[in-house]
């Protein structure tokens, strides 16, 4: 049998790969694709008064409902938050190593006009990895904080349909109890760009990406 098609997605968070690609992730596992999920922190301080392994346990309890509703499997890592490339060598081996092993046919990771610094942070690293990695995979871009885009208005994008999907990623975001300020931030922008893009295709909801490699 021929081996299943790899999508790789890189994020810094725990939610980033739902908010950023929930509904595409759960499209490709519907179509019977291996989604594989790096995320590079736990996010230990988004609750400072709690000790950092019960946030992590959190955290990563959540993810893992999450992923169960669309369908792909996140690997964590431990880097800090706002620190990401002071621990990057620490890691780096072991990111390469997967990543060769993984053999993706895409990858999707956060664009480099997000804020966010470890967003920001994860862009590069992503580049950097798969530059080292020899991996031939094309490389598209989602967006979190930031509402559009400004530079990458000419680039390639990749538009999924998300239409039969959005329900799942809905869902999957529900299970983020502990980020729900976050979330309810975040959600009517979310939906105000969905909307957006599957007008642009003629669905509709759609996810869009731009297309760097």
């Amino acid at each position: 049998m021929p081996k299943k098609e790899t999508i790789l997605v890189i994020c810094a968070h725990s939610d980033d790969h739902i908010l950023g690609a929930g509904g595409t992730i759960a499209q490709y596992a519907a179509e019977g694709k291996r989604v594989r999920v790096i995320v590079l922190s736990y996010g230990e301080k988004s609750h400072p008064w709690l000790r950092p392994r019960f946030t992590k346990d959190i955290r990563e309890r959540e993810t893992h409902h999450a992923d169960r509703i669309v369908g792909c499997r996140s690997t964590f890592f431990d880097l800090k938050e706002g620190s990401f490339p002071g621990g990057f060598a620490a890691i780096k081996g072991q990111l390469l190593a997967l990543v060769k092993n993984l053999k993706p046919r895409k990858v999707f990771t956060h664009t480099n006009e997000d804020p966010h610094p470890d967003h920001l942070a994860t862009h590069a690293i992503t580049l950097e990895v798969l530059q080292e990695a020899r991996v031939k995979a094309e490389v598209y871009l989602f967006s979190i904080w930031n509402p559009f885009s400004l530079r990458k208005s000419h680039a390639p994008r990749l538009y999924v349909d998300t239409t039969h999907t959005f329900g799942k990623k809905i869902r999957a975001i529900r299970h983020f109890q502990s980020q729900r300020p976050a979330m309810l931030v975040l959600l009517w922008g979310i939906l105000a760009r969905e909307l957006k893009n599957g007008l642009h295709i003629g669905t509709r909801i759609a996810e869009c990406f731009y297309r760097i490699q």
